[in-house]
């Protein structure tokens, strides 16, 4: 068999990112070639990767592929594989490039992965299917508990959106604060203010979305009495918070780690049927063609709520 190619993003240290020509892994017999079609840029975790300010984590170093927003279509299949040649797919991510590191690898014009580790969409989901991986973690605070849902959301980027977005597929109106007058806009169902102009100190439940440690004392003094403060960020920084407010309101916080299958499952699912919308979160489409301008205007231009590169043109 003769080798798959594949052209990538390669973060060669931080900030020094290019598309480079790399040799994949021979598959196994359970493993699926892929050719992607869209991929999504993550503003957090990609961002702290690009940065260097990724805290560290099993496979964490350079050079890497980083992406774990992928759509793409199978294009082999091994003997053991279960999912089928043409099938349209969610790739979370791929460690395939040999010596260049997958975290989390899926920035790439084609990969190889478990046929286990993707997930099968509908021809009717085009370039949004990028968004899966962040409908799951927005599921994942509450697990679709429609008693769990937050009363107020931190930042209307992605998530914070896909947060809301749930919430009133559940019947909830949450608050959602946003102190970026480009991002105020877009909200269905639920209203967006700057914190300034809410008085509210009764909140049963806050997630912030938003990923700034910062913000955690000012929360905590919008919060009632046991009170509920979730963490759905991903934070370069430690946390701290003063501790005698916390202490009076006897405040419970909480940690949403990321998605698991069962919640890709639930949210596919509503988006199936309807429930769910991805609309409108997809602000930026571009070319692989001038990578590094790609990423940093996904990373430096709050217009952006989402960036995906457009791969077909590599084929």
């Amino acid at each position: 068999m003769s080798a798959i190619h594949s052209t990538a993003v390669v973060i060669e240290s931080p900030k020094e990112l290019k598309l480079s020509r790399l040799v994949l892994d021979a598959p196994k017999p359970d493993d699926i070639v892929v050719e992607i079609e869209w991929s999504g840029i993550s503003t957090g975790t990609e961002k702290l990767l690009w940065n260097g300010t990724m805290p560290h984590f099993p496979g964490m170093g350079y050079p890497l592929v980083p992406g774990y927003e992928s759509v793409g279509r199978v294009i082999e299949a091994g003997p053991k594989a279960t999912i089928p040649v043409g099938q349209r797919v969610f790739v979370p991510g791929a460690k395939c490039f040999g010596d260049v590191k997958g975290l989390f690898g899926g920035a790439a014009s084609h990969v190889v992965v478990p046929s286990a580790r993707v997930t099968a969409l509908s021809e009717q989901i085009g370039r949004e299917g990028v968004l899966l991986a962040l409908a799951a973690t927005a599921y994942h605070v509450t697990q679709g508990n429609v008693h769990k849902q937050p009363d107020l959301i931190i930042g209307h980027g992605v998530v914070g959106r896909l947060i809301a977005r749930i919430a009133v597929m559940l019947g909830h109106q949450p608050v959602v604060w946003e102190v970026n007058a480009d991002r105020m806009s877009g909200a269905k169902g639920y209203q967006v203010i700057h914190p300034d102009g809410d008085a509210r100190k009764d909140y049963a439940r806050i997630c912030d979305a938003s990923g700034q440690a910062q913000v955690l004392n000012q929360l905590i003094s919008r919060l009632k009495h046991g009170g509920e403060i979730i963490l759905a960020g991903f934070y370069d920084n430690d946390i701290a918070f003063q501790f005698a407010p916390a202490f009076m309101r006897e405040v419970k916080l909480r940690i949403a780690s990321q998605w698991d299958p069962s919640d890709l499952n639930a949210v596919k699912n509503c988006i199936d049927a309807g429930l769910l919308s991805l609309d409108d979160l997809i602000t930026h489409h571009r070319s692989s063609t001038q990578i590094d301008d790609v990423y940093r205007t996904a990373f430096e231009d709050a217009r952006c709520l989402k960036m995906i590169v457009d791969w077909r043109s590599e084929k």
